[in-house]
């Protein structure tokens, strides 16, 4: 009977999924005039191409192509598509790090020139600063900004503490763990209270266990104030898990959004126990529906590129 019933919830989230997937403009926020934390409009990023490179003409490469899609205030939006797609092309855009080629990025509704002042950005890589405690890490955003030694060393030791790390302040990052660092990295963005969280797989090093709870804590941490996150992930359960709307993006090259999925699944969310539940698991069901035929493509893609140089190597 339950596997019935998770079938049949499976038809109807898959087809109120794809009624669902409309342009980015009508999903943001909860109320229409909502201006959006970030929009992207009709973004296109292109690149200079060296040689023959797979999906180049002419030596340019185009990553994304046309690319619409909004953050709503306080939204948590997640983006999941096929390795190599240009889901970091879009974060870097959001962050300031790349101009477009041709379309436009508006923070909370002004034209992004420049760096993004209002975004803090988690990186994939490890970025602390290995000559620096874990609390000379966490005050550093504030350093940079002049902030008095005497203010920004106790507010350094409250995001510490919130992050779960009272005890170990002095500790240097070769002398924590992954799951320790990355909560170092998470209070170094957060202590310096970005209204835009900008996140490139942060957790995707981690163990499985730790990863889980590094999600909750997250949860928490977003929960408090609930800042406008743009998430990255190639772990669709970790995108649902965490989101109010999943973002699906297509293979490369000239990648763009080919649907939109609202999560209306309860919150608070413990990540774990979520993905038990029936509701989750339609929910993913409808999304895999519309990401497997372009992680299909992009696995074939990839194959041919690497036969390619196979023989190009063998002459």
């Amino acid at each position: 009977m339950a596997g019935n019933e998770v079938t049949a919830a499976g038809a109807t989230a898959a087809s109120a999924m794809h009624a669902q997937a409309t342009s980015a403009q009508a999903m943001v926020g909860s109320t229409p005039d909502a201006t959006p934390a970030l929009a992207f409009d009709r973004v296109t990023c292109a690149f200079a191409a060296r040689g023959a490179v797979p999906g180049a003409a002419a030596g340019r490469y185009v990553a994304v192509e046309n690319a619409s899609l909004a953050v709503g205030p306080g939204e948590f939006v997640s983006v999941v598509g096929p390795t190599g797609c240009g889901k970091s092309t879009l974060l870097n855009v959001a962050a300031g790090l790349l101009a477009p080629t041709s379309g436009e990025l508006r923070v909370f509704g002004a034209p992004l020139a420049g760096i993004n002042r209002d975004a803090g950005y988690l990186f994939q890589a490890e970025a602390l600063m290995p000559w620096r405690s874990a609390l000379a890490n966490v005050t550093a955003g504030l350093e940079f900004r002049q902030v008095p030694k005497a203010d920004a060393e106790p507010r350094a030791r409250d995001w510490l503490a919130r992050v779960g790390l009272s005890g170990f302040e002095d500790r240097y990052p070769h002398q924590l763990s992954g799951g320790m660092r990355k909560r170092v990295a998470l209070a170094q963005v957060l202590i310096l209270d970005p209204k835009i969280l900008l996140m490139d797989e942060p957790f995707s090093a981690l163990d499985v266990q730790t990863r889980q709870l590094m999600e909750n804590e997250l949860l928490d941490l977003w929960s408090a104030d609930r800042k406008s996150v743009l998430f990255i992930t190639h772990d669709l359960e970790e995108a649902i898990s965490l989101s109010d709307r999943v973002v699906v993006l297509s293979a490369g090259p000239a990648t763009r959004p080919i649907g939109e999925f609202v999560i209306d699944l309860p919150r608070p969310r413990d990540v774990s126990e979520i993905r038990l539940t029936p509701q989750f698991v339609a929910l993913h069901k409808a999304i895999w529906h519309a990401m497997k035929d372009e992680v299909l493509k992009a696995y074939a893609r990839g194959r041919r590129e690497g036969a390619s140089e196979t023989e190009t190597a063998n002459g």
